[in-house]
């Protein structure tokens, strides 16, 4: 950890070379009237909207809908199998079903899957202002997709000998809307309120205890869980896939991480909104899951409870180069025959996938280092086969 001096309060970052943009941020951050001890960077820290994601801070009485960020509830779900070995050809027939059956990047089931939808515990579909009532028929389809970007189903095998499947993916087009909303409705309401934050910091934030705050909340509360319950029905999917190419397949329970969130915590003496933005909880003894890029591993870790780091960890390897800048500078031919010679069934066929070549990253084995005093590693994985929203 290095600790840069900020402007009201310290910055602690486990990234031991932070971008400049991310620092900007961070300082951002760190001059926040609300903010609670001071800022935590993660080592896969790299610049986003309003903070660096990777980023993690404490407010105390605010919410800031920018902290959490557009993709609400986004994270990990990974389960372990009884299988220790998967044929090529049946990888191949596997990863062929699994695009047949779950749709990805902006396609939506056919189908709609109500009654699948988590519940609503806010009462928010009787609320006519309501994100989630409005957009709740269009998510009853997007339930159980993967989504674009970053997000991805990868079957693994783990150095403990057993065959894994991890899935990243997030709340779909019901986070961002509520995301989007509740951030422009901040951003209008510190206007009004002449707050000291400026505009142009991309930090509007929401009183907890208002009408505006305690809404944001509940919505967003409800867009984890819709994530949630997103990620188990393409994991259900994937294990009968398995199961009918692989002559059978025992699954453990899953374990399931969201790393785009806020909630209420006890830190330093104090109860705070703790804001993960790109970042994990790792309390201790808590398991979690670090994933690297296609080309390279991905990690179970249990938490140490770094109070340090708010009892967070990092949530991937995080971006080296931005989506356009790989899609110019790297080599199409390079990332493809990184990943086939490792044997890897990969998401590579054209240069506007090279957003997600293995080099668009930062080093995994480098972020875990940076982390040691985070997260204790439990075990390590090796990708097989991927398929990339």
């Amino acid at each position: 950890m290095k600790v840069y001096e900020g402007i009201n309060v310290p910055i602690k970052s486990w990234c031991n070379e932070p971008e400049d943009g991310a620092m900007s941020q961070a300082e951002n951050l760190s001059a926040l009237p609300f903010l609670h001890r001071h800022v935590a960077l993660m080592p896969d820290t790299h610049q986003g909207y309003g903070m660096p994601i990777g980023g993690v801070i404490a407010t105390k009485d605010v919410v800031i809908p920018n902290a959490v960020g557009v993709d609400i509830g986004c994270g990990m779900c990974c389960v372990k199998t009884d299988k220790k070995e998967l044929d090529i050809d049946v990888l191949k027939k596997i990863m062929s079903d699994i695009r047949t059956s779950i749709p990805v990047g902006f396609k939506h089931h056919t189908e709609s899957h109500a009654e699948f939808m988590p519940e609503d515990k806010d009462m928010l579909l009787q609320d006519e202002s309501s994100i989630v009532r409005r957009e709740y028929t269009s998510a009853c389809n997007q339930l159980g997709t993967l989504g674009g970007g970053n997000h991805f189903i990868e079957i693994q095998r783990g150095d403990d000998g057993f065959i894994y499947i991890m899935i990243h993916s997030g709340s779909r087009n019901i986070g961002l809307k509520v995301a989007q909303h509740y951030n422009k409705l901040a951003q209008t309401l510190n206007e009004e309120w002449y707050s000291s934050v400026p505009k142009n910091h991309e930090l509007a934030f929401l009183p907890f205890y208002s009408n505006e705050g305690r809404m944001y909340m509940a919505e967003m509360d409800y867009c984890l869980d819709f994530a949630k319950v997103s990620r188990g029905i393409m994991m259900i999917e994937v294990l009968d896939i398995i199961f009918q190419h692989a002559n059978g397949v025992t699954p453990t329970d899953p374990i399931d991480v969201h790393h785009n969130y806020a909630t209420m915590e006890h830190h330093f003496g104090k109860n705070v909104m703790v804001h993960r933005k790109g970042a994990t909880s790792a309390k201790e003894g808590q398991l979690g899951i670090i994933p690297g890029s296609q080309g390279t591993s991905s990690y179970i870790v249990k938490g140490k409870g770094n109070e340090e780091s708010f009892e967070s960890c990092s949530h991937g390897a995080g971006r080296a180069m931005g989506r356009k800048q790989a899609q110019r500078e790297l080599s199409l031919e390079n990332e493809i025959k990184i990943l086939e010679d490792q044997g890897i069934i990969h998401s590579i066929r054209n240069e506007k996938d090279l957003d997600e070549a293995s080099n668009a990253y930062k080093n995994i084995e480098t972020v875990m280092e940076e982390q040691k005093d985070l997260v204790d590693i439990v075990v390590k994985l090796t990708p097989l086969a991927v398929i990339k929203g």
